[in-house]
């Protein structure tokens, strides 16, 4: 006798079928018999599944149960397919309808008890689901509000195995669940910090306002308890809010990475990723022997922010720097090659030297000028060179730091990035490849960035003064075309150009001085 369940995995973060065969024939009773590439986790599944159809007051076959996962050629991992194993035993002893089974889509992970628990990776298969043939999908109830997300799916979201099997034989009426998908997406959409909270640092509320009406990569540096944390913290909420596409897509890394509470469903705001400066190579580019997606596509459509820059693992750094360029990061194995989407926003922080009082009017430096050397070298010219934005943040004086006037909201700022982001989406409506000016290739520079003959001047004289690469000088003219759609200029001006230089601190041939 042999039953067919259909399931779904994911690989990276695209979804595919998965036909789960069970098999019940004449022979000495065993449950070893699992074939289709499975991994450790998958392979554990029998001793869950045959405690949870004991538990769930069912019989277990006395027989020889052969388990078969096609396609046979792709590695199948995970434990979402403990649902439908267990179905597929019941269906083979004629205990439900086989037919009835074709119309669904089902996932699942079985306690012993024969509870459901959530698994990862529900929001791309409910996604795709459609596309592979199914409009019913079968889930534990925790990843209900992920799938239902998809407004063309009928999800049926279930307590436990016993709950599934009445279900589908018909004794236990089950809803499809449904969400308001405006109202989940507003209400996940609130921040719980502000702009105004941040006392002082104008200078620096100033650059990040750049940075973010631009999508300008920016690294902060200044002595410890300045603020930079507190400020980094603080930038998603003047960034554009997610579109639902932008949303949609930035949940499919987050459930493949088993990062959706069972309460939200949907990421409505803009990430926000710190990984410890520890962090391997592969928990920040993501990797493994079936690659996962690591800090920098987690943070996909947000912001990353990498504090106490120098004490990263440069190989790390440096295995970014492609990232950063082309929004995506490719990861080749022996078994798979894989690219998860990564355009995010750096934003780092770093002290000025190893003690972080260099140039501090408040604090003496203990550190030589070798020391401070060896410190800032740390963080190579290439990476450098993609950091739009550095800037200095000073301490803080104590009349600021007690003052209870607040700042200016977020809301405010916003309204600004979100003109000059206007600005920038009707400039590039013609080319899908730019979004905003960070996204400006060479190419471009010359098309969109143009300047006259007094701002050439003063760029030229920065370039000698300060012995800047090619690559900061693009820079230099991306950050003055954001600078001027903030002014509502179409123009890019003198005062523009003389700003965005100001914003090149680390280029600077008198920082060590």
């Amino acid at each position: 006798m042999i039953a067919k369940v259909n399931s779904a995995a994911v690989l990276g973060v695209d979804p595919y079928k998965i036909e789960i065969e069970a098999n019940i024939s004449k022979g000495l009773p065993t449950y070893s018999s699992m074939v289709g590439l499975p991994d450790s986790a998958v392979k554990e599944s029998k001793d869950r599944v045959e405690t949870a159809i004991k538990n769930s007051e069912f019989e277990f076959p006395n027989q020889k149960i052969t388990i078969n996962l096609a396609p046979a050629d792709i590695k199948k991992e995970g434990s979402s397919f403990d649902l439908p194993i267990a179905i597929g035993i019941l269906a083979a002893q004629n205990i439900l309808p086989k037919d009835k089974l074709n119309e669904f889509l089902i996932l699942g992970e079985l306690s012993l008890s024969g509870e459901l628990r959530g698994v990862r990776g529900i929001l791309p298969i409910a996604i795709s689901a459609s596309k592979l043939g199914f409009h019913k999908i079968i889930i534990p109830e925790a990843n209900k509000n992920e799938a239902a997300v998809v407004g063309n799916l009928e999800v049926y979201p279930t307590k436990s195995l016993k709950d599934t099997i009445d279900f589908l034989c018909g004794e236990l009426e089950v809803e499809h669940h449904c969400v308001n998908i405006k109202e989940l997406f507003e209400k996940e959409s609130q921040y719980e910090v502000d702009f105004e909270e941040v006392k002082g640092q104008e200078g620096a509320k100033r650059a990040i306002e750049v940075s973010a009406a631009g999508g300008h990569n920016i690294l902060m540096v200044g002595p410890p308890g300045a603020g930079k944390t507190m400020l980094a913290r603080r930038i998603p909420t003047i960034l554009p809010k997610l579109t639902l596409e932008e949303a949609l897509e930035t949940t499919k890394i987050h459930s493949v990475a088993g990062l959706i509470p069972p309460e939200k469903g949907i990421v409505g705001k803009r990430p926000f990723r710190s990984p410890h400066h520890t962090v391997s190579d592969a928990g920040l580019i993501g990797g493994g022997t079936y690659p996962k997606p690591g800090e920098i596509s987690i943070a996909h459509n947000g912001v990353l922010f990498l504090d106490e820059l120098p004490e990263f693992n440069k190989n790390a750094l440096e295995v970014m720097r492609q990232p950063i360029e082309d929004g995506k990061v490719t990861i080749s194995r022996v078994a798979t090659t894989l690219t998860f989407p990564s355009r995010f926003m750096l934003v780092a922080a770093m002290n000025p030297c190893v003690c972080g009082y260099f140039g501090d009017p408040y604090h003496n430096c203990t550190c030589t000028p070798n020391q401070i050397q060896r410190y800032v070298s740390r963080i190579s010219g290439p990476l450098l060179d993609r950091i739009d934005i550095h800037i200095e943040v000073p301490s803080i004086p104590y009349k600021e730091l007690t003052s209870k006037k607040l700042g200016e909201k977020s809301s405010k700022i916003r309204e600004r990035v979100n003109q000059a982001r206007a600005r920038q989406i009707k400039r590039y409506q013609n080319d899908k490849s730019l979004h905003c000016n960070a996204h400006l290739r060479q190419k471009d520079l010359s098309k969109y960035c143009r300047i006259d003959s007094k701002s050439d001047e003063l760029l030229k004289l920065a370039i000698e003064k300060f012995g800047l690469s090619a690559r900061a000088y693009s820079r230099i003219l991306k950050v003055a075309r954001t600078i001027s759609d903030l002014e509502n200029s179409e123009n890019i001006k003198s005062e523009h150009v003389s700003e965005a230089i100001q914003y090149r601190t680390l280029d600077r041939k008198y920082w060590l001085r």
